[in-house]
């Protein structure tokens, strides 16, 4: 029997960019994208770290990868690091838009809003959604240009589609500070669905499909106090693992999802079901 629908998730012959390629998740989404046959442009600050991840995927695999430097926040940065991958790989065929900024200025980021700053409201800003507008742009270009259409998938965040709850953060610490959840973080995320709305009926006519991929709460290194309250939100009674977020980036890249876009995929364990 020929597997026509396993088939569907294929990705021999394409290229995909997956910015903030050395994230805790951008690790694991690029290892998936090339599992499934991608070649995969890992995208990230430090070029040579991307490299090197780059090089291991390539040698555990046998495709090609590439690692570029770029900064998501600067356009001509941005196009550059485009036309290398288009230059290098053949092409872009999907682009995981998935970099974001949690700030260099950790006491600045995690301020009372209140008390917050015009300054640390625009850094974030300039990554996670204005990042956002540059890339899209530049990959978009790039799919008119081939004439092959695309799949855009941007990472969004449990956060910006419900709010925030004080509550799970009382005694809460995650790299040995205590920690909150912004509101320049939550209005970022939440900018990253309307955007996707937009592009995917701006392009639909162009064969390029813009979904959005939202993850809920990973753990990464949370204290017990934190993982405890989370989960007690969550129907299923945990927080996630960061490869469980893979599957869905796959399926939205491939010719599984043909037929979708403008869509909100949500990995969050049923807490947006309550």
């Amino acid at each position: 029997m020929k597997s026509h629908y396993r088939d569907l998730f294929d990705l021999h012959g394409k290229v995909a960019i997956v910015t903030g390629g050395l994230g805790i998740l951008g690790r694991g989404f690029c290892r998936g994208l090339v599992e499934f046959g991608a070649n995969v442009a890992v995208v990230d600050l430090d070029g040579e770290a991307c490299s090197a991840f780059a090089a291991e995927l390539e040698a555990e695999s046998g495709l090609r990868a590439a690692g570029v430097a770029c900064d998501v926040a600067d356009r001509d940065s941005v196009q550059a690091m485009v036309a290398e991958v288009a230059g290098t790989l053949g092409g872009v065929h999907v682009l995981h838009n998935n970099a974001a900024s949690k700030s260099s200025d950790l006491e600045a980021f995690f301020a009372p809003f209140e008390e917050y700053s015009p300054e640390e409201w625009r850094s974030i800003m300039a990554v996670n959604i204005d990042g956002m507008f540059h890339v899209a742009q530049a990959a978009g270009r790039q799919m008119i240009e081939q004439g092959t259409g695309g799949s855009i998938i941007q990472t969004s965040s449990i956060y910006g589609i419900r709010g925030s709850d004080k509550r799970i953060y009382e005694g809460s610490f995650y790299l040995d500070r205590q920690i909150s959840n912004p509101a320049a973080y939550s209005t970022s995320k939440a900018a990253v669905v309307g955007l996707t709305t937009y592009l995917a009926t701006y392009w639909a006519d162009q064969g390029i499909r813009v979904n959005t991929l939202t993850p809920a709460g990973v753990e990464s290194g949370q204290n017990d106090a934190f993982k405890v309250r989370y989960a007690a939100r969550v129907p299923m009674g945990r927080m996630a693992r960061a490869d469980e977020m893979v599957g869905a980036l796959v399926y939205l890249a491939s010719d599984a999802s043909s037929y979708v876009t403008g869509q909100n995929i949500v990995v969050d364990g049923g807490l947006s079901a309550w």
